[in-house]
């Protein structure tokens, strides 16, 4: 790739990154809860439903976030735009790749 057209597509890509504002890091899990003791329905082994957003740390910490099942949809939206603009950083970071090194 020629050094003009890389730095053409590393601007178009940036100037295509939306509001950073809707992002989320981390997976959205579905998880089943069981009270030890005192609920029927646990007792029964059916347990209670659950969205959990699971979030990892540096050094292993993992925090985890339970999600409303009225969110649910809000979450995944937020984490595709996640997924969606970590892409289009490592595009735009393979293309000044490029451009320090445009004979490589």
């Amino acid at each position: 790739m020629k050094l003009k057209e890389a730095v053409s597509l590393r601007d178009k890509l940036a100037r295509s990154i939306d509001s950073p504002a809707e992002i989320l890091r981390g997976s959205l899990l579905h998880r089943t809860i069981r009270h030890k003791k005192g609920c029927q329905t646990c007792a029964r082994g059916g347990g209670h439903p659950a969205w959990v957003l699971s979030i990892n740390y540096a050094g292993g910490r993992n925090k985890q976030i339970s999600i409303r099942p009225e969110e649910k949809e809000q979450v995944e939206r937020w984490l595709a735009n996640y997924h969606e603009l970590r892409e289009t950083l490592e595009s735009i970071c393979e293309l000044n790749h490029v451009v320090l090194r445009p004979g490589d």
